[in-house]
């Protein structure tokens, strides 16, 4: 099994990834509620703990040093793979909301450009752990779409701003959890030598878009210049991307759109009743 773009095992893990999904809703469907949510969480619940199992397969288990980094939940995915348990028995809306959008957003995109898998130097010998990558990303995706389907939980487009702004709160976790790992030797932000050095671990762009990132390099378009350069000191003026804020604005620029987009598979009628409510009412007024 080896991974790349378009190849055979990309399209097999994309068509895996549907079935299981369609499958699983057809099995879940005329379930109690009560087991159709054990179920789920039960999903959850396991990527939660093979989190920790990836210790015992490689590269994790030939590399003390790369466990000890990666054990945190130091992006944004794994964080999600952290939070989305306790989430699910919220009975916060807008708590939902978030794993509705930001799960299908990560999860799908996982899927579309797996990034991890391709990057592997040696994919054959480390085939346990594209398996464990591809479970991950199913189930923030399948377990967020899946109780909306069933309607354990209901999207809102009228809560789409908890999109971005959950997100953003995530990534300031994310930075703040790897200054903690830093602080404590695991992870170097940047080298001794290097200022403008991005660091060793940036797959979920807080300290900028990355080289060669196809979607780092896309974020950073929608980037306003004050937050690309260094604003004082002896590097003043020169190209350097703000930890966290350099990516503020692309957030509500690309993720809005698409968390209301998603919302529209569940939440298309209430919008389109409450436009026509809305222009009518203007109507009135100006009649």
């Amino acid at each position: 099994m080896y991974i790349e773009m378009f190849n055979f095992w990309y399209f097999f893990w994309l068509v895996i990834g549907a079935g299981a999904t369609v499958g699983l809703y057809f099995l879940l469907r005329k379930l109690p509620l009560k087991w159709q949510k054990i179920i789920l969480f039960s999903l959850l619940a396991f990527g939660f703990l093979l989190h920790f199992l990836k210790a015992f397969i490689p590269p994790y288990s030939v590399d003390e040093a790369r466990w000890f980094r990666d054990s945190w939940f130091s992006n944004i995915c794994a964080a999600n793979i952290a939070l989305f348990p306790f989430m699910f028995w919220s009975k916060s809306d807008n708590v939902k909301d978030y794993m509705f959008y930001i799960g299908l957003i990560s999860g799908l995109l996982a899927f579309v450009y797996p990034q991890e898998p391709m990057a592997k130097l040696d994919q054959l010998s480390e085939q346990l752990d594209i398996l464990r990558f591809y479970y991950h990303h199913w189930q923030l995706f399948a377990v967020p779409f899946l109780m909306a389907l069933l309607k354990i939980h209901r999207p809102s487009y009228k809560r789409v701003w908890v999109a971005p702004v959950g997100l953003l709160m995530l990534m300031l976790f994310i930075m703040l959890n790897q200054i903690f790992q830093s602080e404590l030797g695991f992870v170097p932000l940047r080298s001794r030598e290097e200022f403008f050095a991005i660091g060793y671990k940036n797959s979920s762009y807080i300290w900028g878009p990355g080289t060669n990132d196809a979607i780092g390099s896309f974020f950073a378009l929608f980037t306003p210049k004050i937050f690309k350069t260094v604003p004082v000191g002896q590097y003043a003026g020169q190209e350097k991307y703000w930890p966290w804020f350099w990516i503020m604005v692309p957030v509500f620029v690309i993720v809005t759109p698409l968390a209301f987009l998603l919302c529209m598979i569940f939440d298309g009628k209430n919008f389109r009743n409450d436009c026509i409510g809305f222009k009518n009412k203007m109507l009135k007024k100006k009649n």
